[in-house]
């Protein structure tokens, strides 16, 4: 059966304090990383997709950017925040489920993709406050991937190198209204857009479709609390080490260093996942 994964309570604000009170983007060392051009056989010209390398030391900023430790190569943010210069950057998004303060903006624009239970209510993910988007039939996916491309678009367009889309375990939540092949269709087209956008696209999460990243179209992973549930070792195999691993507590993250930390990024952080300098702040890398 799959695990629960307990995520970071402030992963999901899209408007950061942090940014709006005009603290300073981290400058990494090195020049920006930029995406590469390469031409395809009908000859037009599309951006080069550049994966993460392995066991790149990483880490993970969702909460609130700040300056990135001495050494980090690698970084995860926010969709609503810059990237830090001459780093690796994965952009955030939340795909699969509504942002709480959103909420209203799909109920007036769309609706109709809102997951609906047999009452006509939307159907939350009640941990974090957020409606599951209704991924069931290839008409809804396709309005949603342009949503979410959008997003994506934007996450190009500010300068990342990757894309991690959220929630992709979001049918665990849907009371049976959803499964996993309707979420696997979702991801590939929102691999497809990250890939026209020259964005590589990391796999969020549940061991349960590790079988299907290549057909969907995954480059990397980010794993929650792999190291709680032995699960690091699957992602490794699976993604060739290419895999960003976040947990929340000591005990798990020495799980994780001890079982791939020697090939793998692994980091602990802080619940919170807040800035440095705030109180609770937790960074560790093996």
């Amino acid at each position: 059966m799959p695990h629960p994964i307990v995520r970071p309570p402030l992963r999901r604000n899209r408007v950061l304090a942090a940014l709006a009170g005009g603290i300073a983007v981290a400058v990494g060392a090195g020049l920006l990383l930029s995406h590469a051009a390469a031409t395809d056989p009908s000859g037009n010209t599309a951006p080069e997709v550049v994966p993460p390398t392995a066991n790149a030391a990483f880490d993970y900023q969702i909460g609130g950017a700040y300056t990135p430790p001495a050494g980090v190569g690698a970084v995860s943010r926010d969709r609503g925040a810059l990237p830090a210069e001459g780093l690796y950057n994965v952009c955030y998004v939340n795909a699969f489920q509504a942002q709480p303060d959103a909420l209203g903006r799909w109920e007036k624009d769309d609706a109709d993709l809102l997951l609906r239970d047999a009452d006509g209510d939307p159907v939350m993910d009640e941990d974090w406050g957020e409606a599951l988007l209704d991924t069931s039939t290839a008409g809804k996916r396709a309005r949603l991937a342009k949503i979410v491309g959008d997003w994506i678009d934007g996450c190009a367009k500010s300068g990342f190198q990757g894309v991690e889309p959220d929630n992709l375990d979001s049918y665990e939540r849907s009371g049976g209204l959803l499964t996993p092949a309707d979420n696997a269709a979702f991801a590939k087209l929102l691999a497809d857009r990250a890939h026209a956008a020259g964005l590589a696209i990391g796999q969020k999460n549940t061991t349960d479709l590790l079988g299907q990243r290549t057909e969907i179209g995954f480059d990397f992973a980010v794993a929650e609390e792999c190291g709680r549930y032995d699960e690091c070792a699957d992602y490794a195999s699976a993604y060739d080490d290419k895999v960003f691993v976040v947990e929340y507590t000591a005990g798990d993250f020495e799980k994780a260093c001890s079982s791939v930390g020697a090939k793998v990024s692994v980091v602990q952080r802080d619940l919170g996942v807040v800035a440095a300098g705030r109180p609770g702040h937790v960074f560790r890398a093996c």
